[in-house]
């Protein structure tokens, strides 16, 4: 082995789960990890994990997306070296110019690799000249929306439009006819330039039932490249991967041997340098054809599975290849052992289209045991908003085989509690019990085919009374309230609240609470036993501060996870109230914003007739698009500008309508 520095300070030009996860690599080499953040993030976990932490600006444009400020970091800190991680800048060619003009090591690929793979359309045709199969399509860069329908006019449907820039499956469309292609090019076009900030646009055939099958190899200066096996990531929503493993149990022997030899051959073909993925289409079908997708120059999202079936630490194996050392492995060498699976972790509300949901923490739990790990960038307080990826953790489980991992994420996921914020745990272990992936037999259109059959747990009138008698523990005097041990109603007459669940259209519950009700604290934070005539359960419970409104509960259980709202008797009146109001006005002509995010488009103009159901305005938020609609025929009064940055329930339309008025 060559004796090499391994570096003494590293910045981390990231944040959140990734942020903390390297920044544990470099403690346990003995180096010292200096963290960046924005203002949304001054109180991060990854910025208190850190051994330092630099504010770089206000907003993420100002610090995570500015190469320049960035590398300034590193020189203003001392740090020899900057980890990208992935998503952000991690495979900007700018930030390794700007780190070699600097002196500053850039732990990743060089520049030509960058350039090359950076652009889906020049990657795919440097690729197809070293001989790796490719699907057919169109990828010649600046054609425009006409030259593109002309050249795809004798291509078989379905197709695929693709940004040439950026990836994660933003900007993706899938078109079904020519009729409907223009239209679906200016949108991708609009969604490619907001993210990536290029609309060059590449068209490919689209491949029925495909598999995503990823390769992940280490690339070394002095010439050495191998591949760590194969991840299967074909569990996606709109391109986007929820849950990843590895091996894939579709691969033979023969087929895993010939698909890592040619992400090594890919490689070699940039002379890359460092951890990259080279990502492949394998038909369900055929599986023994596989076809080149791209290349990703750094870190995947889903790296840990290999890490578990291997032991390889990849973080470290790209210190040190940064640092000059040579692969310690050989292809040989390479150990793979067992079964993994990796489940993310959103903070969204599958049963309302997966609505991004915003929030803070209340209560954390994460799942510890046997194979168990859990990469996360949560604590309890952490503030959830709109300006960054809505993935808040990383759940990975591994065994002896796939059985047993899938049992172990199954289990780790029930036992992970987050309150405050909505999250897809339950969607994710609805597609872990799935018969189909059970028997590993999967591939990218299942998710979609399964959402209008899921059914998710929906809350009932045992956890509207849990709820209620919680919040009554909580606000009311201890002489009427509390018992040593927990608390027992002793009222002559029972006390009434209104519960509403918000997750149910109209669903509401009133709860009168009686004597066979009983909540007693657990000892554990925030876990209580709940006890009624009908028996025993565990829940967790957290509440928001009451408003007017009601006061925001927050529950998790054996039957139901997520918020209700109690209503006490002032808060009843208020709202009996407002729906008087309503009733005499009709329908609401006022359309808000749902939450928090950007106007990417408004579709009609300010003043023009509208109908009811009509889209009007576009808010994007957490990589997903959200169509506000007209509300009722009439003359539309928009008050947003497109770009311009919206708040939760803020004004974005009115209609004047026949039964209307336009008062705020």
């Amino acid at each position: 082995m060559i004796s090499v520095h391994l570096f003494s300070k590293v910045l981390i030009a990231n944040r959140g789960e990734i942020a903390i996860r390297i920044a544990k690599t470099l403690h346990n080499l003995g180096i010292r990890s200096v963290a960046i953040y924005s203002d949304a993030d001054q109180n991060a976990a990854h910025v208190r994990y850190a051994d330092e932490a630099l504010r770089l600006g206000a907003t993420s444009t100002d610090s995570y997306l500015n190469p320049q400020a960035v590398v300034q970091a590193a020189l203003d800190s001392g740090a020899e070296a900057i980890h990208p991680g992935y998503g952000f800048i991690s495979e900007n060619v700018e930030l390794a110019r700007a780190c070699r003009q600097a002196g500053v090591t850039f732990i990743g690929p060089n520049e030509r690799a960058l350039e090359i793979m950076g652009d889906k359309i020049r990657s795919k045709n440097h690729v197809a000249q070293a001989g790796v199969p490719m699907v057919d399509g169109v990828s010649e860069a600046h054609l425009s929306d006409e030259e593109l329908l002309e050249a795809t006019r004798d291509m078989t449907f379905p197709m695929l439009i693709k940004p040439s820039a950026g990836g994660g499956g933003k900007g993706m469309h899938v078109v079904e006819s020519h009729d409907e292609l223009a239209g679906q090019l200016a949108t991708a076009r609009r969604v490619a330039k907001a993210a990536f900030g290029d609309d060059t646009l590449l068209i490919e055939q689209l491949i029925r039932s495909p598999r995503h099958i990823e390769v992940q190899i280490l690339a070394d200066t002095h010439g050495n490249v191998i591949h760590l096996g194969e991840r299967e990531c074909s569990l996606q929503r709109r391109h986007q991967k929820i849950i990843e493993e590895a091996p894939s149990v579709l691969l033979t022997e023969e087929t895993r041997a010939r698909i890592g030899q040619a992400a090594v051959d890919t490689a070699k073909s940039v002379d890359y340098v460092g951890a990259g993925t080279v990502e492949f289409l394998v038909s369900d079908a055929e599986p023994d054809k596989f076809y080149f997708m791209e290349m990703n120059t750094r870190l995947q999202v889903e790296h840990p599975v290999t890490e578990e079936i291997t032991g390889i630490d990849l973080v470290e194996e790209q210190v040190r290849i940064a640092a000059g050392e040579p692969l310690s492995l050989c292809q040989s060498d390479v150990p793979m052992r067992g079964h993994s699976i990796e489940a993310r972790v959103y903070a969204e509300t599958p049963a309302a289209g997966f609505m991004p949901s915003t929030g803070t923490v209340l209560h954390l739990t994460e799942p510890r045991g046997a194979g168990v790990r859990v990469d996360s960038g949560l604590r309890q307080g952490a503030v959830i908003g709109t300006e960054f990826d809505p993935m808040l953790a990383k759940v990975i489980a591994t065994g002896a085989d796939r059985a047993q991992a899938l049992a172990r994420l199954d289990q780790a996921l029930d036992e992970m509690i987050v309150l405050g914020v909505n999250t897809n745990l339950e969607y994710l272990q609805h597609l872990l019990r799935d018969p189909d992936v059970v028997a590993g037999r999967m591939d990218t259109t299942l998710v979609e085919a399964r959402l209008p059959e899921m059914k998710f747990n929906v809350p009932d009138e045992r956890y509207a009374r849990i709820a209620a008698l919680f919040l009554h523990q909580r606000h009311q005097a201890p002489s009427t309230a509390w018992m040593p041990d927990g608390f027992r109603m002793y009222e002559a007459s029972p006390i009434t609240y209104v519960v509403d669940f918000p997750s149910e259209d109209s669903l509401r519950i009133e709860v009168a609470l009686d004597l066979e009700s009983e909540l007693v604290p657990s000892g554990k934070p925030n876990e209580y036993v709940f006890r009624d005539a009908t028996g025993v359960e565990l829940v967790t419970l957290t509440a928001e501060p009451p408003t007017s409104a009601g006061t925001r509960v927050w529950l998790a259980s054996n039957g139901f996870t997520g918020m209700v709202v109690v209503l006490d008797h002032k808060a009843q009146v208020l709202d009996a109230l407002d729906s008087m109001e309503a009733e005499e006005r009709g329908v609401d002509p006022h359309v808000r914003a749902p939450l928090p995010g950007t106007v990417t488009a408004v579709h009609v103009q300010d003043g023009s007739q509208v109908a009811a159901g009509e889209p009007v305005v576009t808010i994007e938020a957490m990589k997903m698009e959200h169509q506000l609609k007209a509300p009722l025929d009439g003359i539309v009064t928009i008050h947003v500008t497109n770009g311009q940055q919206v708040g939760l329930d803020q004004n974005i339309l009115t209609v004047a309508g026949a039964h209307s008025t336009d008062d705020e």
